[in-house]
Order: C-alpha cells, then structure tokens, then sequence
C-alpha cells in the first residue's frame, strides 16, 4: 500500500491552503514595497499647501471678503450682442473695425492700462475690457471713460448690434 502525499482528503485543501498564504503575504509586501516607493518618489511632484490668502496686497489695494481678497486695477467692460456665425458675421467684422479705429485712445487712459476683446461664438456676445490701476481709475471715470460715449454710439449704429451695455468691475490676476 503505497502512501502518497495527497492520499488523504484532508491534506489538499490545507496543502493548497498554505500555498495560497504564502503566495498572498509575498504578494502584499511585495505590493506594500511598491507602494511606498511610488509614494516617497512622487512627493516631489505634490501640491504644498498654502494658506488661502497669499498674494501681496499693494500699498493702495482695496480689501474685499474680509480680506480673504483684494483689488488694485479696475476694468471698465463694453459688451454688445452681435448676429451672425462668428466666422461669417458682417457684425462682428464691424465691430473688430471699430476697436482697431479706438483702440489707440483706448489704452490711453493709463500708460498700465490693458485691452482684452472676448468674443463667444455660441451665445454671440461681444466683450472689450479695459483694466487700468486704481489709481488711474478716478481720473479716467471723471473723463467718462473716454472714448466711451463716441464709441458706444458708433457700436450702437452698427446693423446687427444690440444689448450694448457698461459695466465697472475689479479684475485681478491671481
């Protein structure tokens, strides 16, 4: 009667068992090794925390939300609605015209001043934003934001234009 190592039921399952065990424990040290290798060399590359509110504030800034921000350029923005696909609008290529005609004036309201043209072609809107520093803000208000009043009044003119309106906002990078 020959005995074999797997002639009784019993040492099966504990046979397979064991090697499951052993074969599992390698397999998470093995994973656990792994993981903290990716983790230690990836530390580098993890945002640092800051706290929320680090910009310098100039010596003229304006607090806002309780400090949590604060301003020193204002933007005065000139918006219109325009017709047509933003492509092919005949509207839309007065406008452009317009602003290159203006835009010499335009950024003569402060030597800091910056022009930015914001075009939506799905909901047709058509913005330019004149930012300057808030110190040369009330100067150019008292002005009336010149070449405001002559350049909304050609906008207006223009066939296709509509909603034109105005609007005084902060506008920071950050």
């Amino acid at each position: 009667n020959k005995r074999y190592l797997f002639s009784q039921p019993t040492n099966l399952p504990n046979l397979f068992q064991s090697y499951l065990h052993s074969t599992t424990t390698t397999t998470m040290k093995a994973s656990l090794a792994l993981f903290a290798t990716i983790a230690t060399r990836t530390a580098a590359f993890a945002p640092v925390a800051q706290p929320s509110f680090t910009r310098n504030m100039s010596t003229n800034a304006v607090p806002l939300a309780n400090g949590a921000m604060s301003f020193d350029r204002v933007c005065r923005e000139w918006r219109c609605k325009y017709t047509g696909d933003k492509a092919t609008s005949e509207s839309l290529e007065e406008i452009s015209k317009l602003v290159d005609e203006y835009l010499p004036q335009i950024k003569a309201a402060s030597k800091d001043a910056t022009v930015n043209r914001l075009v939506c072609g799905a909901c047709l809107d058509f913005k330019l934003m004149t930012t300057v520093p808030l110190e040369d803000f009330g100067p150019w208000e008292e002005s009336g934001h010149a070449p405001e009043a002559e350049f909304l009044e050609k906008l207006k003119a223009i066939e296709g234009v509509s909603q034109v309106e105005t609007q005084t906002i902060t506008n920071m990078v950050i």
